[in-house]
């Protein structure tokens, strides 16, 4: 017996192609679905560990930012202290500036000359004075000049005047006084 189909072979096979193509494009799909979840869920652990890494960062700058203030603050300090000593240093070196100041016109003021007022404002000292006579005022502004703890005397006036019955000289100057080392012996006892 023959036996002879009567269903069309084509479209069986056409039907089968295409059911064996929408597999594999369902197939495919759900193989990129896949990939495309597996990436995505890459990129999100990428980007939770660089936030990770980036709030790890912020801490550590927070806590080198509060270092940089309190170093700043320390600095400050520093330079605080060290004005202050500056400070104490140079009141130390002073303390004993009148002493010097004293001594030396003691030994400086010539015979004839009588001091009425000496007045001193930082290295300047302003005097003020009675004079026999216009040399002895020269004479002092010389000693003056020659002493090692007084410098630069400068004459501001002299003037006439009756004192006590006589006829003497009224005078003002300034003069700068100096810091130098006391010589060897003098200051240590």
């Amino acid at each position: 017996m023959i036996l002879i189909n009567l269903l069309p072979h084509r479209e069986v096979a056409r039907k089968r192609r295409r059911e064996a193509f929408q597999a594999t494009m369902f197939a495919s799909f759900l193989v990129g679905l896949l990939i495309a979840g597996l990436i995505y869920w890459w990129f999100q652990m990428m980007i939770e560990q660089q936030q990770a890494r980036n709030g790890f960062l912020q801490s550590e700058i927070k806590v080198l930012e509060s270092q940089i203030k309190e170093i700043a603050g320390i600095e400050e300090e520093i330079a605080s202290l060290r004005a202050r000593q500056k400070a104490v240093e140079d009141l130390q070196a002073d303390r004993n500036l009148p002493v010097h100041l004293l001594s030396e016109l003691v030994k400086q003021v010539p015979e004839g000359v009588y001091l009425k007022s000496l007045k001193q404002d930082g290295a300047k000292v302003n005097v003020t004075g009675y004079a026999q006579s216009n040399a002895r005022v020269s004479a002092l502004m010389r000693n003056l000049e020659a002493s090692p703890w007084l410098e630069n005397p400068q004459l501001i006036e002299v003037k006439s005047v009756v004192l006590n019955g006589r006829r003497s000289n009224e005078f003002a100057m300034n003069f700068m006084l100096t810091r130098t080392q006391p010589p060897v012996g003098e200051g240590k006892k």
